[in-house]
């Protein structure tokens, strides 16, 4: 896939992604887009076909009773993105939070959230499936029970053949505060048994949500979180940073999260292994804004990285990546931005990426 340089389809919306040679950024669902004002965390999977298909939840704001979870394919080759279609919406209670995957098997996974209360510690997962490369749906079934219980990040396959699924409790009640207990775990599923499995939980000094994992080597994990507590320099724990935990026995037990020195703002970050074996992580490079979006590189297995590369910067916010590689090695990331108003896309290659990091000062 040749990758031009970056196009702003919406020139009224300023400072989104940074242009460079080999980016190529387009924003197809913004504040015209009718499904309400409210466009936020997105995921977007590879389908067998070759077609994209990005997910995310819409409505009238976060905490809106009746938000929907919405979905739109870009065919193979195609320019252009299908209107949104409502995939997932419950009948009482407000959806978020989708992450749309195609497993190895060919079944279409949509995992979201239902959130009965005020706040996200009331949510519990659910998922539907389709086996018709996302043009169906099957009825819902709930993944958790447990109240507080979120989803938003990346599945991925292990070396065993299991689906690792990063989830999160989340305590507090509280919209602003992610309390301390907050923390980190798993979800493993048996494609052959069809079963889950609970990993343990992380608990760091803060507390920790929203972790995004790779496999270093067989049975060999890192997932980094995103910190608990508030917003700004009054919050409790204030500076903190992104949460890194490990696992050596295939995802089933993790150790305690540390902080890394790589700053967080209160905020998702998305970690992705790469074709070449790297790790690319993408994050917000501040203690206190959602901006800008920055990306580093490991090769040393997420303790050491690359200097910082913005993606996109500005005064506007730039939060929740999502990552996924394509099979032409095409790097694909969603994030939202303009207070939650837009969905951005910015594809590029693993090359691409590494002479923009070259050619920093």
């Amino acid at each position: 896939m040749r990758l031009l340089t970056v196009l702003l389809l919406v020139p009224l919306l300023t400072g989104q992604s940074v242009p460079r040679p080999g980016f190529t950024h387009e924003a197809p669902f913004d504040p015209r887009t009718s499904t309400g004002r409210y466009k936020h965390p997105a995921s977007i999977t590879e389908l067998a076909n070759g077609d994209l298909y990005l997910a995310y939840y819409g409505g009238d704001g976060e905490y809106a009773p009746s938000t929907a979870v919405y979905g739109s394919r870009k065919p193979k080759g195609s320019a252009v993105w299908s209107a949104p279609l409502k995939i997932a919406q419950d009948p009482f209670y407000s959806a978020g939070n989708p992450v749309v995957w195609q497993a190895p098997d060919g079944v279409v996974w949509l995992w979201y959230v239902v959130r009965p209360g005020t706040t996200w510690s009331t949510a519990r997962i659910a998922a539907r499936i389709s086996r018709d490369g996302a043009r169906t749906w099957s009825d819902t079934s709930f993944v958790t029970f447990e109240e507080g219980t979120l989803v938003q990040a990346a599945p991925i396959v292990l070396a065993s053949g299991e689906y690792l699924l990063p989830v999160w409790k989340e305590t507090g009640h509280d919209t602003e505060v992610v309390a301390a207990d907050s923390a980190s775990f798993f979800l493993l599923y048996d494609p052959k048994k069809r079963t889950w499995t609970e990993s343990s939980r992380v608990h760091s000094r803060v507390g920790n949500i929203e972790p995004s994992a790779a496999e270093i080597e067989p049975g060999r994990l890192i997932a980094f979180c995103r910190r608990a507590g508030g917003y700004g320099p009054d919050a409790p724990g204030y500076p903190a940073y992104v949460v890194r935990t490990e696992s050596s026995d295939g995802g089933r037990t993790w150790s305690p999260g540390e902080e890394t020195k790589l700053p967080n703002p209160n905020s998702a970050v998305a970690l992705l292994r790469l074709s070449s074996g790297k790790l690319l992580l993408v994050f917000n490079d501040s203690l206190t804004e959602r901006t800008p979006l920055t990306a580093v590189l490991s090769s040393g297995g997420g303790k050491t990285f690359s200097k910082k590369l913005n993606l996109a910067e500005g005064g506007n916010d730039y939060a929740y990546p999502y990552l996924m590689q394509a099979r032409d090695g095409v790097v694909h990331l969603v994030y939202t931005s303009h207070k939650r108003s837009t969905v951005n896309h910015l594809a590029f290659t693993e090359s691409a990426l590494e002479r923009a990091l070259a050619q920093l000062p």
